[in-house]
């Protein structure tokens, strides 16, 4: 128990006693603040991560803009520099809405859907009529005349069959020599094996397009009479994807260099079986034309163990052009050992981290948030960049430099300003710090008109 001075006790002590007492006492409460505001900083950072993690576990994933017509920005000498931070949402009391999603608009019922949606579909003709004996005996003899059909339709749905090919290949030997020769005829998919090209395209299609395990295939096929183990599937798609789809990849590849802008991303996958423990982390990378090039898109996927620079090196070895990237270090210390590659940043990657800072502020301050701030700002970029759309790259090169570039420079003169009063640690800073360190790779898009504005449509691909 800690020893205290009774009134009467402090009124003999000694003034210099006192004295020395009192500045103890100063020092220790000194460090006691500064180990309490640490502890409140740690604290608030925790809070941020939790808050954080269940957003991302339980909240919306979607990060859709809203109107952006509120932004006002300050001009000085001719020149927009930044937004002014009190003039920049004419409402700061205004309501918000509780998500950053856009409402769909309510559509008009269209006439004639179902027809339009059957009109390709091969029809089937099933005819109901009375005979002439019905007829007559209901109406009398010339009693009745035909009026036009009464038509009504309803789905068919043929569920898949099996058959066997069996291909008898005439053979044919020379009476006067050795010489035997065959008919032409189809080659086999694999050799000595059953599978066909239609067999292995059901097989990838459920597989791989609707995700269907290989052993809910193997009971499917077996309701059909077929018996075909998830091991004879497992091993005909190693074999033809090596023997077949690797020609394509590769030929993929090289028609992936011809482009002057490409994007790439990488996401982590679990695999259970490839000579590590189970549940050991590989990664999945992907690389894809950019997708401003709407009429020829390529996407690629490279898988590996680990998120080694050597595999995009590798990948990008025989590139020449602009590569657009999130802010994963690889991709910038690849262009710096190059003079023919550049990298463009994502302006979704930038924003995404504003808006984990929001996610943390209670919801009765965002508006008035330096975050908040800054998404809009972003929000009025998007804005411009979404009228572009339709434009040619030179087009689009001329409106961003016009319109689009004083934006950003207005985004970044504000957050240089405000960076000084933004704290050391928690999700803000983790912010600034990004796009600040991001500014070089952010602004390429200013400079082409064929690079995207952010990396998104990697993101949709893997």
């Amino acid at each position: 128990m800690a020893f205290k001075f009774t009134e009467e006790q402090l009124n003999t002590l000694d003034k210099s006693f006192i004295v020395n007492l009192f500045l103890q006492l100063q020092d220790q409460n000194d460090k006691l603040s500064g180990e309490i505001q640490e502890l409140n900083k740690k604290m608030e950072v925790l809070i941020e991560q939790i808050t954080l993690a269940n957003k991302n576990r339980f909240g919306r994933s979607s990060e859709k803009m809203t109107d952006t017509s509120q932004i006002c920005f300050m001009e000085v000498d001719g020149t927009i520099v930044f937004f002014n931070e009190a003039e920049a949402v004419s409402d700061l009391d205004a309501e918000e809405p509780d998500t950053l999603e856009n409402k769909p608009a309510r559509t008009a019922k269209v006439v004639g859907k179902k027809d339009a949606d059957i009109k390709d579909l091969p029809v089937n003709i099933i005819n109901h009529y009375l005979t002439d004996e019905e007829l007559v005996a209901e109406f009398g003899e010339n009693g009745w005349k035909q009026l036009p059909d009464a038509i009504s339709k309803r789905y068919r749905f043929i569920p898949a069959k099996v058959e066997i090919d069996e291909h008898h290949v005439g053979v044919y030997a020379s009476k006067t020599d050795d010489r035997i020769i065959k008919a032409d005829h189809p080659k086999a998919l694999l050799h000595g094996s059953l599978v066909s090209p239609t067999i292995a395209a059901a097989i990838m299609n459920g597989k791989y397009v609707n995700a269907v395990p290989l052993y809910r295939l193997e009971q499917e096929f077996s309701r059909y009479g077929l018996t075909i183990t998830r091991q004879n599937m497992a091993n005909w798609m190693i074999r033809l994807g090596e023997s077949y789809l690797a020609v394509l990849y590769d030929y993929l590849h090289q028609k992936l260099y011809n482009y002057h802008v490409i994007q790439a991303d990488e996401t982590p996958v679990l695999v259970n079986r490839d000579g590590r423990s189970a549940g050991s982390k590989s990664y999945m990378w992907v690389y894809r034309s950019g997708h401003l090039y709407t009429d020829k898109q390529i996407v690629l996927y490279d898988y590996h163990k680990t998120r080694n620079s050597s595999h995009p090196r590798e990948f990008l070895r025989d590139y020449s052009g602009i590569c657009v990237t999130d802010g994963y270090q690889v991709y910038h210390t690849i262009e710096k050992e190059r003079e023919d590659l550049q990298i463009a940043g994502c302006w979704v990657h930038a924003r995404r981290k504003f808006d984990e800072a929001l996610t943390v502020i209670p919801k009765a301050h965002q508006n008035k948030s330096n975050a908040f701030l800054v998404i809009k700002q972003i929000q009025a970029i998007y804005r411009e960049e979404g009228k572009l759309n339709k434009l040619s790259s030179e087009e689009r090169l001329m409106q961003r430099q016009l319109v689009i570039k004083p934006l950003v420079d207005a985004l970044f003169a504000y957050l240089k300003k405000m960076e000084p009063t933004v704290p050391a640690s928690g999700q803000l800073r983790k912010a600034y710090t990004y796009i600040l360190n991001q500014e070089k790779y952010l602004r390429v898009f200013l400079e082409d008109g064929e690079v995207p504005i952010d990396n998104n449509a990697s993101e949709r691909a893997i």
